[in-house]
């Protein structure tokens, strides 16, 4: 018999602790490097084009195999993928640290992604069938949001510290003790993987093969964009390929006894609500961190370290609003008005920031945009987890977090390609040399309220979920569970 039942813990604040940091150590490497990328591409040797494979590589392998890591967190256990994601983590942090060549450098990246695909799902699973739907799962994920949300924009500020303080390498090395520290204490503080972890039926190999090879080929296509051009042979045959596979993965999950990702799961309202917003949410802001960061350094004149220290006010108004209002928000208004809000605010945010970025923009101007910006995304980024999980029977959890996560991965390398595309359209127009920092700062201000103006579109996909006290159908297959609505409303 499969066991269901809410995993628990002696130490539930510890664990609680544990996951957070996890998820914290996911979110710092997201920001961590751009602050670093001039450093890295003087001293390895990458050309203008190449440098870009610093992030894309990590994206690619990241978002290629989340699918596959959550299957396994389901079959083998989630605190094992746990253990294991943070070993082989720390370990490619450390070889990226003493890379001596760009090869080396983006390998490593590449297996930072592996571990992170594996750690990711296992992380927001553990937090899933840890703590039970309802107030003590928004609380959960609340804080789980707050160390997301704050380790993006404390990736920034510990890039530039470290990068300005003892170089670039450092950037990755700091990841290696955070890391290898996690992975120690996860055996001691979580409760064993229950038996459902290993239960009936096989591994779905056809279908981890094509989810992986498309969502790869997805990223890939993505990101190479901005690099290779919209109509070259990279990007075009990789999205080409990447619709291909992942239209045959659907005929073959549909046609498999125990399928790597049941599609009855998209029969969950909040399930795929959840998906479009994170996509939206994250194309956003994926971006308007590059932009932002750019705009500091490449506008401005901030040095790493300044550029670092700008990020400040976000990180700690984003992990407040994460920490005490979303909980609060979904409980008084339901998560229909809840992401709606922080849809609505985040990209308000942005577009005043926008509004003031202009050449030589002092720091005080900047503020008011920042501190918007961290409001909305603060109390969004754990609002959208919460709703993934919604009706989602436990055994499943780890390809529900997956599908979240990939979403989220998939939305920031779009919105990245989109944005910066966006922002150095005009540039080539300028006539020899480099283009007019006047110009550069037009293109990053005009993507920066493009990003905020779709935000605060995609807020009205929060609509779509039920309102609150309608009944949520139980997926075939899957479990009848409290619909997120009346989750919100018991929260009250």
């Amino acid at each position: 018999m499969v066991d269901t039942a809410p995993q628990t813990s002696r130490r539930p604040g510890f664990m609680l602790a544990l996951l957070a940091f996890a998820q914290f150590i996911v979110a710092v490497d997201y920001n961590i490097v751009y602050v670093a990328l001039p450093d890295i591409g003087d001293a390895l040797g990458f050309t203008t084009q190449s440098l870009q494979w610093v992030v894309s590589a990590y994206a690619v392998a990241f978002g290629g195999l989340l699918l596959f890591g959550g299957r396994a967190v389901d079959r083998v256990g989630a605190r094992k993928m746990l253990i294991l994601g943070l070993a082989i983590f720390g370990i490619a942090c450390l070889v990226g640290g003493f890379a001596q060549n760009p090869g080396m450098l983006i390998t490593a990246r590449a297996f930072q992604g592996v571990g992170a695909a594996l750690l990711s799902p296992a992380t927001l699973t553990l937090v899933y069938t840890s703590f039970e739907e309802g107030p003590q799962r928004n609380r959960a994920l609340a804080t789980w949001g707050a160390a997301g949300s704050g380790g993006l924009a404390v990736g920034a500020l510990l890039g530039g510290v470290l990068t300005q303080a003892g170089g670039w390498e450092w950037v990755l090395f700091v990841l290696v003790p955070m890391a290898l520290v996690a992975a120690v204490l996860a055996p001691i503080v979580l409760a064993p993987d229950p038996q459902r972890a290993g239960g009936r039926g096989g591994f779905d190999v056809p279908g981890a093969v094509l989810a992986t090879a498309g969502s790869s080929l997805l990223v890939l296509g993505l990101v190479s964009g901005p690099e290779s051009g919209w109509g070259s042979a990279r990007v075009v045959g990789s999205l080409i390929g990447a619709v291909v596979l992942l239209a045959l993965l659907v005929v073959v999950e549909n046609r498999t006894e125990d399928p790597l990702v049941p599609m009855r799961m998209f029969r969950n309202r909040s399930l795929v609500t959840a998906i479009l917003i994170i996509l939206v949410f994250q194309s956003a802001l994926g971006g308007a961190y590059y932009l932002f960061t750019n705009y500091l350094q490449g506008v401005n004149g901030y040095d790493a370290l300044k550029a670092g220290l700008a990020f400040v006010p976000l990180t700690l108004i984003s992990m407040a609003a994460s920490l005490k209002l979303t909980a609060l928000l979904i409980g008084k208004w339901g998560p229909r008005a809840t992401l709606f809000f922080g849809m609505v605010v985040n990209g308000a945010g942005m577009i005043v920031l926008a509004v003031a970025m202009t050449h030589g923009a002092s720091f005080w101007a900047l503020l008011p945009g920042t501190l918007i910006w961290g409001v909305g995304g603060g109390v969004t980024f754990p609002a959208m987890f919460i709703c993934a999980a919604s009706g989602v029977a436990p055994q499943e959890a780890g390809v529900a977090s997956a599908l979240a996560t990939a979403s989220q991965q998939i939305g920031g390398a779009a919105g990245l390609a989109v944005l910066v595309a966006i922002a150095t359209s005009g540039l080539h127009l300028a006539s020899g040399g480099a283009p007019a920092v006047s110009d550069v700062a037009h293109g990053l201000r005009t993507a920066m309220w493009i990003g905020g103006a779709a935000a605060i579109l995609g807020g009205f996909l929060a609509f779509t979920l039920k309102k609150p006290g309608a009944p949520e159908a139980a997926p075939e297959g899957g479990l009848a569970q409290e619909s997120i609505g009346d989750v919100g409303a018991v929260s009250h």
